[in-house]
């Protein structure tokens, strides 16, 4: 669950996807109670100075903000709660620290009214300054702990104007606290320093950025992504992974969320039973500046430290989010009543920091595990560990020994002929 190429277009696509990213669990209807929390969204919305430019389709920023949220306000599905936060709405003045403490909860993280929410947004007027650390920190206490899932997303037209306090390092921190809370970013006609900001705000927490420049992109994407409200989504489960597999935490099927410092291994442990299959994938992403050339290496060895199988892959920079993963069937016992196995996943990464970077919280890894019953059709197992490729190799292999004995019978033809003449 953790992914970047992220650039897409269109305000709309973003604040959809928060929509689109919180629905009820499979098999729930509507209205029906399925004995979940219920998900929440906080929309934050920067209503600084710099929002009265009139760049977006010959209207102001602020003006494309607004039809933004009236759309969205009326795709939002009825199970989800949403407030909305403003940054930079009140405090006109240039005293910068009244300005850094200029963020308020206009509408709570509730049951959606949607003439009241409406309401509120219209009365906004582009103001004061861009304290986006400040709103991040208020913002993850707007919502209640029972929520399913949690979201916080941002729209601004510029980076934080509130320094020292690095908004990055404040999604980070929220981050680390692993409470499930997700932040994407928006960015209206955006410029390197922002992009950067807030990307790697949104890359903190496993959200996406995404920036606009037409007007005319918002509500083609609205309408597009709308209709995947009711998709369900699996929300991750924070874990810790151990040092040594002894200590390591027993996980079942599942994806599940850990930070992993820059060289760090971390274990865990799932339970095999005879005749089941063990699917297992990871993902680091880096979240800041790190050097390029790096890997991630997943394994699955016994509790004795026999290594089983093993997933690896490396970067070079390209991309900031590295994947593996491996599969591991156990044999069939006649045994009824046969013992279950316990691997060890182990999951290492070599990324390292550049110079100047913070290496705490560590990076964020997401672990996919799946444990199924075995393949009983033998084009699902591997022969000689080469998976379902074998025949292309025995392919390439016979077709290079035809090809030498024919090479090899022409050339003593050609120096035969030689010799004669």
């Amino acid at each position: 669950m953790i992914t970047r190429k992220r650039l897409a277009v269109g305000v709309c696509a973003l604040l959809a996807a928060l929509t689109a990213g919180i629905a009820l669990p499979t098999g729930a209807a509507a209205g029906e109670p399925t004995g979940e929390a219920t998900p929440q969204v906080d929309l934050v919305l920067d209503v600084s100075g710099s929002m009265r430019t009139a760049d977006i389709d010959g209207g102001s920023r602020m003006a494309a903000a607004k039809r933004a949220f009236n759309e969205v306000l009326d795709a939002t599905p009825e199970e989800v709660q949403l407030g909305i936060r403003t940054l930079g709405a009140n405090y006109a003045g240039d005293d910068q620290k009244t300005g850094c403490k200029d963020t308020a909860q206009l509408y709570p993280v509730s049951t959606l009214d949607r003439t009241e929410a409406k309401t509120q947004v219209a009365t906004l007027s582009p103001t004061g300054w861009t304290p986006i650390g400040p709103a991040l920190l208020k913002a993850a206490d707007d919502f209640t702990d029972s929520a399913s899932s949690k979201r916080i997303v941002l729209i601004s037209d510029g980076e934080d104007t509130c320094a020292p306090l690095d908004p990055c390092e404040v999604a980070r921190e929220i981050a680390a606290k692993g409470i499930g809370l997700t932040i994407d970013t928006l960015g209206l006609v955006p410029n390197t320093k922002m992009r950067q900001q807030l990307s790697c705000i949104a890359e903190a927490t496993g959200g996406t950025y995404t920036s606009v420049e037409h007007s005319d992109e918002l509500s083609d994407k609205v309408n597009q992504l709308v209709d995947r409200a009711a998709d369900p989504v699996v929300t991750p489960v924070a874990t810790e992974g151990a040092a040594q597999c002894a200590k390591a935490p027993t996980l079942k099927s599942g994806l599940f969320t850990d930070r992993e410092e820059f060289g760090q291994q971390r274990w865990y442990r799932v339970d095999v039973e005879p005749g089941q299959e063990l699917r297992a994938s990871v993902s680091v992403a880096a979240d800041r500046a790190v050097n390029p050339s790096y890997g991630v290496l997943l394994r699955a060895v016994t509790v004795h430290g026999r290594e089983i199988v093993r997933g690896e892959a490396s970067g070079d920079g390209r991309t900031d989010v590295i994947s593996t993963g491996l599969r591991y069937p156990k044999a069939d016992s006649d045994e009824d009543d046969a013992a279950a196995e316990a691997v060890c996943l182990q999951v290492t990464n070599s990324f390292s920091a550049a110079s100047g970077v913070k290496t705490t919280p560590g990076l964020p890894l997401e672990l996919t595990v799946d444990v199924v019953d075995a393949p009983s059709s033998s084009s699902d197992v591997a022969s000689f560990g080469l998976g379902r490729g074998w025949w292309l190799l025995g392919a390439l292999i016979l077709a290079g020994f035809l090809a030498g004995l024919v090479w090899g019978w022409l050339s003593r033809w050609r120096v035969a002929v030689w010799r004669t003449n």
